[in-house]
């Protein structure tokens, strides 16, 4: 089968199409036709090898984690779905990829896509959705009333964010530029601060949560803005101890994702703020969860551009260049 494959880490990661067989099932996989897979900026940073010490790959490996397909087998411990079914699901952390013609997804990571979706739609969802669910949800456990802080709104992760906190009774405020401010308006957001023209932080007060999206110090930046007692969620470091112990990483790298992240724990604490750091977990029960809120159409898909699977490559350089208003998607089938 076809898929986009990287043959090494590092600078040169030699990214491209190769043929490779396709997956062998175990009992509680199906094996998925991939008609989309949704992009998102961990499948550049990946290959850069960023992540190495914690995620493992054979190479070469598929790259991509988001898709939606069909099942055209099941494992033999397989009782959910049967061949027939349309799914959606992240591979994400699994050793494998979705950038190809077929995946085996294990029966607990996947849901049946809603039918008001077509696959590209479907495939934009998985990992922003369940990023959202589990940072806003377990992490934040975020109330209504409450006041969350979501930067760069018109983003992948922005854009469905918003759409849950203000699903969960939340008061959203969020940063974007001036040609994104109606986008993120009619999602939800209620304080939009237009980021080239003035700094969140003299314009936001008495937050409970931040949803750390953004590289650079705007979590740092954001600590002005929170009630002592809030949270810090962040999906772009500074990694900490408990992800390490999380992942039962050796005695060396707990030690160093806890010099990694002194600074920032020191300053949260000054304030009397928690902060964590989250790796998303695939998980098919809450993506079913948000499957149905996206058949009631309380949150809706937000895609910026498709590519053809033989531009694969060129959809990965189009989302690092981080211009994207929502998802990047390629359709395969």
């Amino acid at each position: 089968m076809k898929a986009l494959t990287f043959k090494r880490y590092g600078k040169s990661p030699d990214i491209g199409f190769s043929n490779i067989d396709r997956p062998t099932l175990q009992p509680d996989e199906l094996l998925v036709q991939v008609y989309a897979a949704g992009l998102n900026p961990i499948d550049n940073i990946v290959p850069a090898g960023t992540f190495k010490p914690v995620m493992s790959f054979k190479l070469p490996a598929v790259l991509g984690s988001d898709l939606a397909g069909v099942v055209v087998e099941v494992g033999s411990r397989v009782t959910r779905f049967k061949p027939g079914d349309e799914v959606f699901a992240s591979i994400f952390d699994m050793g494998r990829g979705s950038l190809a013609e077929f995946a085996a997804v294990p029966e607990s990571l996947a849901a049946l896509k809603p039918a008001n979706l077509d696959f590209v739609q479907a495939a934009s969802i998985p990992m922003v959705s369940l990023t959202s669910w589990q940072a806003l949800k377990e992490r934040m456990n975020l109330r209504r009333g409450q006041k969350v802080f979501i930067p760069a709104g018109s983003g992948g992760i922005g854009t469905f964010a918003i759409q849950l906190a203000h699903q969960m009774g939340a008061k959203v405020g969020t940063t974007v530029s001036t040609g994104s401010i109606e986008l993120v308006r009619g999602l939800g957001a209620d304080e939009i601060v237009d980021y080239k023209k003035q700094a969140f932080e003299k314009v936001l007060h008495d937050y409970d949560g931040v949803l750390g999206s953004v590289q650079g110090d705007t979590i740092e930046k954001s600590l002005g803005i929170l009630k002592p007692g809030s949270r810090i969620v962040s999906l772009t470091g500074p990694l900490d101890a408990a992800f390490a112990e999380a992942r039962k990483l050796n005695f060396f790298l707990k030690f160093v994702f806890g010099l990694m992240s002194r600074k920032m724990m020191k300053l949260a604490k000054k304030k009397g703020v928690n902060y964590s750091f989250l790796f998303v977990r695939p998980d098919g029960q809450q993506l079913g969860e948000i499957g149905e809120l996206l058949k009631a159409e309380r949150i809706r898909p937000v895609i910026d551009k498709v590519f053809p699977f033989d531009q694969a490559k060129e959809a990965l350089d189009y989302l690092a260049l981080g211009r994207a208003k929502g998802k990047v998607v390629v359709r395969i089938k």
